[in-house]
């Protein structure tokens, strides 16, 4: 193994790792995946052996100070991330923790002070930023195809869980372990795309209700906002619908500017289209096998010197305090 190498350990080897993050670890340049830490020791083994990932763990404690590891991806629920990423910055390691970034602000400036005093960057898994479909939404945005942007909006929608009808456990479902419901897991996504194709949201109002009572977080959930103001003086605003207790699954957003619009949908491959005066675009660009390949490449990017990657923990502490504002957990 290269020197150069940089070797990485996963805290939470579950199902998240499989197949979405833990092989673009593997496979990123300059990256390998040296250590899998679970409380299950039999399934941190049996990760380990069928990923070939030569070290595991059932405590994180040793993963974190392993002198083998150079740097750790924290991929647990919400509530343990302030926890684990504290420990990962005391051992002076680089680190990615999985989105959303903590259970509120305060835990998110915690993690930001402590990576900053540490002296090492802080990597979060809002990788719909380096996604290529993303990228090129937002080159058109740059050529300024569809003029000044005025408004963007996404409807989305989807049936009622069987599992939550049934009454299983889910941790998404718990604010204390998420810091809210689906919203918070699914739409963190999308809100934290649009800051980074229009710029950071400044004012935000939110209703939040719980219309299925099914479980304890919020299950509707609708949003207005506005963007910062441009260098001319105008502004963009947005609006928002999620509700996970509908007739169907919905997935569209729509950017609506002065010369044209573009479409596309944040989790469904469906075709990106530009519409202008003139003509109409559709372009397919599907997402990668291993979806968070790109998100993991532009870390390796970053750390040897030749570029900032766009998801860190500035940029993600804005996208807890948003949904914070429009679940009315506190303001910006």
């Amino acid at each position: 193994m290269p020197k150069s190498t940089i070797r990485w350990g996963i805290i939470g080897c579950g199902n998240v790792t499989e197949v979405k993050s833990g092989p673009a670890y593997q496979q990123a340049a300059g990256f390998s995946l040296h250590a899998v830490m679970r409380r299950d020791a039999v399934k941190a083994a049996d990760y380990a052996r069928r990923h070939q990932v030569p070290l595991w763990f059932s405590d994180a404690d040793e993963l974190i100070q392993h002198p083998e590891i150079d740097a750790v991806y924290i991929a647990t629920p919400p509530d343990s991330h302030l926890f684990y990423a504290l420990k990962v910055a005391a051992a002076g390691k680089i680190c990615c923790v999985e989105k959303p970034m903590a259970l509120d602000e305060t835990e998110c400036a915690q993690m930001v002070a402590a990576f900053e005093q540490a002296g090492q960057p802080l990597f979060v898994a809002y990788y719909r930023r380096s996604l290529p479909r993303f990228v090129q939404v937002q080159q058109w945005l740059q050529q300024g195809l569809i003029g000044a942007v005025r408004h963007v909006h996404w409807a989305f929608s989807r049936q009622p869980n069987i599992a939550d009808q049934n009454g299983q456990t889910n941790w998404r479902t718990d604010p204390a372990q998420a810091g809210g419901g689906y919203f918070v897991d699914l739409a963190s996504h999308g809100l934290d795309l649009f800051m980074y194709l229009l710029g950071d949201i400044t004012q935000v109002q939110g209703i939040a209700l719980n219309q299925q009572g099914l479980y304890a977080a919020e299950d509707a959930v609708t949003a207005c906002w506005l963007f910062a103001r441009q260098a001319d003086g105008s502004q963009t605003s947005g609006s928002g619908f999620w509700n996970f207790a509908a007739d169907s699954r919905r997935d569209d957003v729509e950017i609506i500017g002065s010369l044209g619009s573009i479409r596309f949908s944040v989790f469904d491959e469906q075709p990106l289209v530009l519409k202008t005066a003139t003509n109409t675009t559709s372009l397919q660009i599907d997402h990668p096998p291993h979806i968070q390949q790109f998100h993991v490449e532009n870390i390796a990017r970053q750390l040897a010197g030749q570029r900032q990657h766009p998801s860190t923990g500035h940029t993600a502490q804005r996208a807890t305090a948003v949904m914070s504002q429009i679940l009315g957990h506190t303001g910006l």
